[in-house]
């Protein structure tokens, strides 16, 4: 047995011999084909990052035409579209900013947590349009039985809606989860003020006139895409380091070409009724005729240098514009160097939670957070610079009318209707035989009238 195991070492070690001795001729036999595929991996990997990036930059573009086509066809259909636009970027951008901060384990444990972020959502939108609609076409809802005391009552009602809530959610507060619970109140109030109070004033524009609501709109859109050929042309100086990509040189390009493309358009908008004209009826479109009397600022003017002493006497300059040519350079300027800030803002909280985008609701583009992030701070500041320096202050018909139905009796809201009557006969308005049959009528019913309302 030993012999045997011996001998069968013995030749055992002779076949290892033997291998080994084979062995660089098997090597050199078996090494080339894995070397000859080495360099072909990076090859592949280079074709398929190619690949993806020309999939994206197509799923991209494809959205993009997509979007201005969207975007073109509500401006060109009505008020009432541009509106549902705006509602649906509030609702979608809530979602996006309410999600990155929920943290599903213990969501899970609280589905009452989810529920009460829509009802936030649903109260303030609820209070917010309402004020919008209130305002804008109180003489329409001030005729309707059943609108009228909602709209009377606007407030109070909303101011309940919202402490039904609130009191729903401290009910639901359990020890334990309080940080998360709170931590998601007040997140969802930081979000409902920054996107949809925000939103409410891009709303008040679009009933204002179009041009309050496009013209700041695509002087973004024109600043992003002028920020990003100039930086990649000659940009140089980095500018933030939220954002590594944006450059001083970028900009301030930006800057200077929007400026230019801000007269440009402004121009084109002041020749159409459509544009300048506030929204009367939700239903109007740009295939019909409207009329009005256009805000001073839409009228040229003439303006001229004062004689200087170190100019010849009598030497100066005129130019014939528009003041609004002139408020849209300031539009510009602040979309340009200001609304950029918020979308700064944006990078630093996606970076804080150590995501690239919002969500994924814009193939190839992110989140609608990320593409309205500067949008919401320009809508803004377009409302309370037109409401400042450029809104006329008439009474507003429905305002007048509220107060009445409101405010005065039945026998004080007759002798107002007596006094115009009387006003419009003078003026010759109005005939003074039909101003006298209708006070006839008035007196021979204003006692009923009054009697049934007491």
């Amino acid at each position: 047995m030993a012999g045997r195991q011996g001998g069968g070492t013995n030749v055992s070690q002779a076949d290892k011999k033997t291998e080994s001795g084979r062995e660089p001729s098997s090597t050199s036999l078996s090494k080339p084909e894995p070397e000859a595929t080495k360099p072909s991996a990076p090859a592949q990997s280079t074709v398929s990052e190619y690949e993806k990036k020309k999939a994206n930059f197509l799923v991209r573009t494809f959205w993009t035409f997509v979007m201005i086509a969207g975007f073109f066809a509500a401006l060109f259909a009505g008020h009432i579209y541009v509106v549902l636009i705006i509602t649906a970027i509030q609702i979608v951008s809530f979602k996006e900013v309410i999600a990155i901060a929920s943290l599903s384990s213990r969501a899970r444990d609280l589905p009452v947590t989810k529920s009460l972020n829509w009802y936030w959502l649903a109260t303030t939108m609820y209070f917010l349009y309402g004020e919008s609609v209130v305002y804008y076409f109180r003489h329409i809802i001030l005729v309707d039985k059943v609108l009228q005391p909602l709209s009377t009552h606007h407030r109070f009602i909303s101011f309940c809606i919202y402490i039904f809530g609130f009191v729903f959610f401290v009910t639901s507060l359990k020890p334990g989860l309080l940080r998360f619970q709170f931590s998601q109140f007040a997140w969802t109030h930081m979000a409902l003020f920054l996107i949809n109070i925000q939103a409410h004033f891009i709303l008040n524009n679009i009933f204002e006139g179009l041009i309050w609501f496009f013209l700041p709109a695509a002087l973004v859109i024109t600043n992003d895409i002028f920020a990003y050929i100039c930086g990649i042309t000659f940009g140089r100086t980095q500018l933030i380091k939220l954002s590594p990509k944006k450059t001083v040189e970028g900009f301030l390009g930006a800057w200077i070409m929007t400026m230019i493309f801000a007269v440009g358009l402004t121009r084109i908008l002041l020749s159409s009724n459509y544009f300048i004209c506030p929204a009367t009826n939700l239903a109007t479109s740009i295939l019909q005729e409207i009329h009005c009397e256009p805000n001073p600022v839409f009228i040229p003017r003439t303006y001229t240098t004062p004689d200087f002493f170190f100019l010849p006497p009598g030497f100066n300059v005129s130019v014939t514009v528009a003041p609004m040519e002139i408020h849209a350079l300031v539009w510009a300027t602040f979309a340009s160097l200001i609304a950029p800030f918020g979308g700064f803002f944006a990078s630093g909280l996606k970076r804080s939670f150590k995501i690239k985008d919002f969500g994924d609701s814009i193939p190839g583009h992110g989140g609608m957070t990320d593409r309205m992030d500067c949008q919401f701070i320009m809508g803004m500041f377009a409302f309370l610079y037109y409401q400042t320096f450029i809104a006329v202050r008439n009474y507003n018909p429905g305002a007048v009318l509220d107060m009445m139905v409101t405010g005065l009796s039945i026998d004080d809201q007759a002798h107002v209707l007596n006094s115009l009557l009387h006003i419009w006969a003078r003026d010759g308005v109005i005939p003074s035989s039909a101003a006298d049959q209708v006070l006839g009528i008035l007196g021979d019913n204003l006692a009923t009238v009054s009697h049934l309302t007491e």
